[in-house]
């Protein structure tokens, strides 16, 4: 009998001895994943935000409330990859304007990597778009160097350079900025009058061009975006490349509640990780020392009776 509990325990101690380095290099990098069930809701606002009012055919000037709707398809979702859909609607504060702006997008993106994957009818405004680079998040274990994003207001990816470490809410977190150069989004059709071209009558064709810069606030180790920025300067220029209307020129930034619970689900994600990766590993190996001298002890007590 002695010796059978022996074996036992030095059995079931390799067993734990040799689960540990499995759960910290691959069970938990199999575990620690974006989650196909995605929902949130995020605010930004603009204060002092220009835009081009179809109602009004003229440039106002208002604050701006932004909110940004996020929900996972499932159905769409599989082993490797999560599918989210996004409604974005813009309020103006100011001048009691509700939803003058709508724009939607689909994305789709590899759950470990945050890397964009081509499926499932990804689209902005329903164009169909080709995704490149990190959708939503940057990967888990971000570095300090400079990853590709994808921007959805000109439908391409750019560098989003690392520029420092900061801290937010408490939570160390890496900051990355990306700028946009001027890229054309689209061409439309407005009266010259509103365009104060006044050596012209009839409607024009105007082209609509987009830059900006975007600042990211990630906590590294999940990824995570806790903050954002948004700069955006979108003009409407003739055929001849001349300047005729601000389109929209604000500065987004999320609001303190929304950063806030932005911050808490990092640290969460953050814990979870350190559980998966470093405490349970640690326990495991503990538990299996402990269990494999214990039945050596044993063992030898048994042959000394």
């Amino acid at each position: 009998m002695g010796r059978i509990s022996t074996l036992v325990l030095i059995g079931v101690g390799a067993f734990f001895i040799a689960l540990a380095p499995l759960v910290k290099f691959w069970a938990a990098e199999k575990i620690i994943s974006a989650p196909a069930n995605q929902f949130g809701i995020t605010h930004l606002e603009a204060k002092g935000a220009q835009y081009f009012s179809k109602q009004d055919l003229k440039v106002l000037t208002a604050d701006l409330d932004i909110i940004v709707t996020t929900r996972g398809d499932v159905k769409e979702a599989n082993s490797n990859r999560v599918v989210w859909d996004e409604a974005t609607v813009v309020n103006d504060i100011t001048n009691g304007r509700p939803q003058i702006d709508l724009s939607d997008r689909r994305s789709a993106f590899d759950k470990y990597s945050g890397v964009g994957v081509n499926c499932c009818g990804v689209n902005v405004a329903k164009a169909p778009v080709t995704l490149e680079g990190q959708i939503y998040k940057f990967p888990f274990d971000a570095e300090k160097k400079t990853y590709k994003v994808f921007n959805s207001s000109a439908m391409k990816a750019f560098d989003a350079r690392f520029v420092r470490e900061d801290n937010v809410g408490g939570l160390p977190v890496y900051v990355y900025e990306q700028d946009v150069p001027p890229t054309k989004t689209s061409t439309l059709t407005a009266p010259a009058s509103v365009l104060g071209m006044t050596d012209t009558t009839g409607d024009v064709q105007v082209d609509r061009w987009y830059d900006g810069k975007v600042t990211y606030w990630i906590e590294p180790a999940t990824g995570a975006p806790v903050k954002q920025e948004q700069q955006r300067h979108e003009v409407l220029k003739t055929q001849d490349g001349i300047e005729r209307s601000v389109a929209f020129v604000a500065v987004a930034k999320m609001t303190d509640e929304t950063v806030g619970k932005l911050v808490q689900s990092a640290e969460e994600g953050k814990s979870q990780i350190n559980l998966l990766r470093n405490i349970i590993p640690l326990v495991l190996l503990v538990i299996g020392v402990v269990l494999v001298v214990a039945g050596v002890m044993l063992g030898r007590r048994s042959r000394e009776s």
